[in-house]
């Protein structure tokens, strides 16, 4: 059987008594070592110096009602018991410092005595189980009578929520409010992004770390970032404004000081004082969109700001301050540019703490549908038209929309400016069959102009119906290797190129020969794809 261990500090107060009317009052810590069904095998009692007098009759008083219970007194010195902080963090490093058992011991923490602040302190550091132990709160007894021995009773406190059906689900509403608040309210059905996001809920809520997000132009990085910041400020974590800042427009000398801010008369042109970004972000969140786009010395200052939280504005002599909290997105592979020195690596370690990659549409295709319907409704609170598709239209979009076409290659923002044209041009608020054809036509067209043109190279060396036939596998290799026959002049200068390697391999080799035969099993031929063809 364990052996129950009580934490306990002591009552200047309540656990004072004159020695020759100690026994007519209840005592907290004496009732402790009272309780019937609740026997004490060892007290550790916390007190300062000046209560080492008290103390000492404490203990006295203890081994009368309480002849096995082993009482060990520790000193601990609270220049104010009030303050929080100092109370914290000496109750932390008592508890640090104590050798738990909890295979062979049952801790419980008494928080009858001492300040508030304490009993607040007591209630953190087991919440967080730096001491794995319950709570107790004694009690005096309700009426007095002959038979009374002044112990009261005690209520245990476990703070299992787990035990706790009705806690506990509401709690698990609330991470489920915030979660869905993160995604805007979208019903999401892609798994990985769901669980990514849980993540990202209980990270922003519980720390104040950089949190780095990463995933392709347009996969919703922006958006993510207010709706944290949105999170953070309805949980009253800041109180500070959202301050975005797009990396990739600052250039030249003006990076420092839209970033950091300069004194008047810092640089030609600087007629007046500016706070700058990081400034105007204090008490808030600093969304530092396309950070890989920052140029080194930016990065050291910004590295600085971050760790600090102290910055030099340009020009200045003064250093100025400001507790931001940092949000990053980039759409780089940030671990690539640390091995070719275009980013720091001790910003990049600094960063990358909490990292989220933000998949692409096109690999959430179960999520077009419910983000087709969150469209619509932004289009209704944005021009005050609701506009719905008709069943077949519906079917016909998402079937596009859902399949192997579907490039998507500015992720939600091609969905959005898609939904917007539809809505736009919808006869009577209501997207048409014929509607969505147009729109089919016009996204494959952009797709086509504004990705790597493999799909206009194919339909103009086989025609755009042959071209619609080929599998996405041969589709892409086929237009890289007729992009590499329009740089030569001939097929075996074109084939050395594509062969580069595997021809090393060989003691002879007919490069011509198997370019030939590889455009042969298309219809094609080398001479068709020169420039002048």
């Amino acid at each position: 059987m364990k052996r129950r261990v009580a934490i306990s500090i002591l009552g200047t107060t309540l656990d004072m008594g004159k020695r020759e009317d100690r026994w007519s009052r209840w005592r907290p810590n004496v009732a402790l070592c009272q309780q019937s069904s609740l026997f004490i095998d060892r007290l550790e009692l916390i007190h300062d110096d000046h209560a080492s007098s008290l103390a000492s009759r404490i203990i006295d008083d203890i081994e009368i009602v309480s002849p096995a219970t082993d009482v060990r007194p520790t000193v601990l010195n609270f220049r104010d018991p009030w303050d929080f902080s100092e109370v914290y963090t000496k109750l932390r490093d008592f508890a640090r410092g104590y050798a738990f058992d909890p295979d062979s011991e049952d801790y419980i923490v008494n928080i009858t005595t001492g300040t508030h602040v304490a009993q607040i302190c007591w209630f953190l550091l087991t919440e967080a189980r730096i001491i794995p132990a319950r709570l107790l709160q004694l009690s005096p007894p309700r009426e007095r009578s002959k038979f009374d021995n002044y112990a009261g009773t005690h209520t245990i406190i476990d703070l299992d929520l787990s035990r706790y059906d009705e806690i506990a689900k509401r709690f698990a509403a609330e991470q489920t409010e915030a979660a869905s608040f993160l995604k805007s309210g979208i019903s999401t059905r892609n798994a990985a992004f769901n669980r990514m996001i849980d993540e990202i809920e209980r990270v922003v809520v519980r720390s104040t770390a950089p949190v780095l997000l990463t995933g392709p132009t347009g996969a919703g990085k922006s958006q993510l970032a207010r709706r944290i910041y949105e999170l953070k400020k309805s949980q009253h974590k800041i109180s500070g404004p959202f301050v975005e800042v797009n990396c990739a427009t600052l250039r030249g000398d003006q990076a420092m000081s839209a970033l950091f801010g300069h004194v008047k008369g810092a640089f030609t042109g600087a007629a007046t004082e500016r706070a700058g970004l990081l400034k105007s972000a204090d008490k808030g969140v600093l969304f530092l969109d396309e950070i890989g786009e920052l140029g080194l010395d930016e990065q050291a200052m910004c590295l600085r700001a971050i760790e600090e939280k102290r910055f030099l504005p340009v020009g200045a002599d003064k250093e100025a301050s400001a507790d931001f909290q940092l949000l990053a997105g980039t759409n780089r592979d940030l671990g690539e540019d640390v091995r070719k020195g275009k980013f720091r690596e001790d910003l990049y370690a600094r960063l990358n703490l909490w990292t989220f990659q933000l998949p692409a549409l096109r690999d959430r295709k179960e999520d077009i549908e419910p983000n087709l319907d969150f469209e619509l409704r932004r289009y209704l609170d944005r021009e005050g038209q609701n506009v719905t598709f008709n069943k077949e239209a519906r079917e016909r979009y998402l079937a596009f929309a859902t399949g192997p076409d579907a490039a998507w290659t500015a992720n939600f923002r091609d969905l959005s400016a898609s939904v917007t044209r539809m809505a736009t041009l919808a006869p009577q608020g209501r997207i048409t069959a014929e509607a969505v054809d147009d729109e089919i036509r016009r996204l494959r067209m952009l797709w086509r102009v504004a990705g790597d043109g493999w799909d206009a190279i194919l339909e103009e060396a086989l025609g755009e119906e042959a071209a619609s036939r080929l599998d996405r596998f041969d589709a892409v290799q086929l237009a890289d290797v007729l992009r590499v026959c329009r740089q030569h002049a001939s097929a075996s200068s074109a084939g050395r190129a594509l062969f580069a390697q595997s021809r090393m391999e060989k003691q002879s080799s007919n490069d011509a020969d198997r370019l030939v035969k590889y455009l042969g099993r298309f219809g094609l031929r080398f001479q068709d794809m020169l420039p002048s063809a």
